[in-house]
């Protein structure tokens, strides 16, 4: 880990004009990574650690030991996913206003971690909701400005790259929480109790380690700039290639299916056993970690437009593969690998590469609210698309609604492939 003074400026990036001319680092070699950068991958790590350890074991605590009916988890589940996606826009506004992204991040970390014990206290569905919205707040305000500090610490050629480092550190600690939530559960007498304590403990080291070692940087308008106000955010949209972004964000987030019936359609097709239902998404995760990194530098060398685009198309293949699977196939064995691989591959491809991207067509004194407009549209649009997915399943069935979603997703690729921003999403590398 990086030690840096956290009333600090980082370091500006350095150019290969300045590395021909320092002894030991080759000509067209990169910088290493800025310690912002990995100092927020360990944060982000630390925190997903305490996130995932609540959500692998919420829904059998609410369902199996309060009692919960489904129709009340499906409404905490909604506030549990809806809201952050509407902070998002305020947290960004406001470290654009305020200029300090640091400030707003560590808000957004300190309020769910602080809820984290709160599920101790909560044992009826208005407190627990009013627990989980407060967390999903804090994970809106926090987005944009984290994403707004990687993309100031990170040279312009090197965004993918930074980003793809953050998201692989992010990845581990969705990897971690659940086995370790898990290993609670057997061990302590009383389960859900344990996990929420030890959950909570980690969300204050993640805080802490925020608070210590990533150092602060205030944000000036620069010279003749339109001041920071929410028209100003919401201006951003006239700049052609960020409105162009956003376009094809939603689009595609239109036409995604949820990971939740992702993971029911490919137990469906395979028959996989509901006892190991829930490692499914850890195959989603462990392709998305091992894949960040390499397909962010990707993005950096040959365009950030065409990683995205080949994103939805590995997805797009991963529907393929679940509409001509199903139990007796000869494919059946190697099925769960490929789809689980080819989504992972999908988030790898698309989660940092797209903020990269953004984070390119947005001028530095609007990043964080530039970077929470994409975040927003992308969310709603996915939120709406799940609920689209759910009543064709219940109307259609399973295969037919994912068939016109594969449709729809083909459809709106190649309308995405027509808007392709000009500028911000091509490859940002040096001259020679």
């Amino acid at each position: 880990m990086y030690v840096a003074d956290s009333r600090g400026t980082p370091a500006p990036a350095v150019t290969p004009e300045q590395q021909a001319a320092v002894p030991g680092i080759r000509p067209g070699r990169r910088a290493a990574l800025a310690p912002t950068v990995l100092a927020l991958g360990t944060v982000s790590l630390i925190t997903d650690v305490s996130s995932e350890m609540v959500t692998a074991v919420l829904p059998l605590y609410l369902v199996a030991g309060l009692g919960l009916s489904p129709l009340g988890f499906g409404l905490l589940d909604g506030i549990y996913n809806g809201i952050s996606a509407l902070v998002r826009l305020t947290g960004g506004h406001l470290g654009d206003r305020l200029g300090r992204h640091k400030a707003l991040a560590g808000l957004g970390y300190g309020l769910s971690a602080l809820c984290k014990p709160l599920l101790l206290l909560a044992h009826t569905l208005p407190a627990i909701g009013a627990v989980l919205a407060l967390d999903r707040t804090g994970k809106g305000l926090r987005t944009a400005p984290r994403d707004a500090l990687i993309s100031l610490a990170a040279a312009p050629e090197d965004r993918g790259r930074a980003f793809g480092v953050h998201r692989a550190m992010d990845t581990a600690g969705a990897l971690i929480g659940p086995i370790l939530a898990f290993l609670i559960l057997r061990g302590a007498a009383d389960g859900y109790d344990a996990v929420f304590t030890v959950s909570a403990c980690v969300a204050a080291l993640g805080v802490l380690v925020l608070v210590l070692f990533v150092p602060g940087r205030r944000t000036e308008p620069s010279p003749g700039a339109e001041p920071v106000s929410l028209r100003a955010a919401f201006g951003l949209l006239g700049r052609r290639d960020l409105r162009r972004i956003s376009l094809c964000a939603l689009l595609l987030g239109l036409c995604t299916v949820s990971d939740a019936f992702v993971f029911l359609l490919l137990q469906r097709a395979t028959g996989v056993a509901d006892r190991w239902f829930a490692l499914l998404p850890l195959g989603t995760a462990a392709a998305f970690f091992l894949l960040a990194l390499p397909l962010g530098r990707l993005a950096d060398r040959i365009g950030r437009w065409r990683v995205f685009l080949g994103g939805h198309l590995a997805l797009l293949l991963a529907y393929g593969l679940l509409l001509a699977g199903g139990p007796g196939h000869a494919h059946v064995a190697v099925l769960p690998y490929a789809v689980l691989l080819l989504h992972g591959g999908f988030y790898a491809a698309t989660d940092g590469v797209l903020m990269a991207a953004a984070a390119g067509a947005v001028p530095e004194e609007h990043r964080g609210g530039g970077l929470a407009l994409v975040q927003t549209g992308q969310a709603l649009a996915r939120f709406a698309a799940s609920l689209g997915f759910g009543a064709a399943w219940t109307v259609w069935g399973p295969r037919p609604a994912l068939a016109a979603a594969a449709v729809l997703l083909a459809a709106a690729a190649a309308a995405c492939a027509w808007l392709r921003p000009a500028d911000s999403m091509a490859a940002e590398t040096p001259a020679d």
